[in-house]
């Protein structure tokens, strides 16, 4: 079988699997975001307990692995009577685990902004809320994107695995496939193909372009 004959013949499910993988994505990004930003600031709070939950949050979910937290999510939760269905389970356990990284990211950044700027939005009698959302965020939001780009990626890649929970995306099409046609260079080289278009011609220019835009607004372009 050629090819193009392969690409005729199981290319409609390769697309659909993508469509899932994307959709996955996404949440997972979101999830990510919301995560991080919330336990990032928790991280400098000088409340002890708030401090300290954050911390062990993000200690659990750097420390094992995105694999098991995933299997511990869809099969595990249910014995305690928290059930998710597969598909809302595996960008969940991606979101989770990507956001503990961005969260030291998001609470580096913030404290990589010059001291004299919180010291001016003192100055000015701004409130704690006031300064973080009008002063320090934006800037640290400038700090935080480049890193943020390579953990989106890994966000994209870590989503291969909701296949192992029968999620229906790219890489649970491409098990199948293989399995059944036993034309691995065929089946995987089409989704590293796919994969790898994602990440270098949607991914990275967006967020280079948001790294652009943003540093353009604060006034650093």
């Amino acid at each position: 079988m050629s090819y193009f004959e392969f690409l005729q013949d199981y290319g409609g499910r390769m697309v659909d699997g993508s469509l899932i993988t994307l959709v996955q994505f996404v949440l997972a990004t979101v999830v990510s975001v919301a995560i991080a930003l919330t336990f990032g600031l928790m991280r400098l709070a000088s409340n002890p307990a708030i401090k300290g939950a954050a911390t062990v949050y993000i200690e659990i979910f750097r420390g094992t692995s995105l694999l098991v937290q995933l299997f511990w999510i869809f099969f595990v939760l249910p014995l305690f009577g928290i059930t998710m269905d597969k598909f809302t389970a595996g960008f969940i356990a991606v979101g989770l685990n990507m956001g503990a990284y961005g969260a030291e990211l998001v609470r580096g950044a913030i404290l990589a902004v010059p001291k004299g700027q919180w010291e001016a939005a003192m100055a000015i009698n701004m409130t704690t809320a006031q300064r973080m959302r009008r002063i320090i965020l934006p800037q640290a939001l400038v700090i935080m994107l480049p890193p943020w780009g390579n953990l989106v990626i890994e966000i994209l890649k870590g989503t291969a695995l909701v296949a192992l929970i029968s999620v229906t995306d790219l890489m649970f099409h491409a098990r199948q496939i293989n399995i059944s046609t036993f034309l691995s260079i065929e089946t995987f080289g089409t989704a590293l193909i796919i994969y790898y278009v994602f990440a270098r011609f949607c991914v990275t220019p967006f967020m280079r372009a948001f790294e652009r835009k943003m540093a353009f607004k604060i006034g650093r372009a």
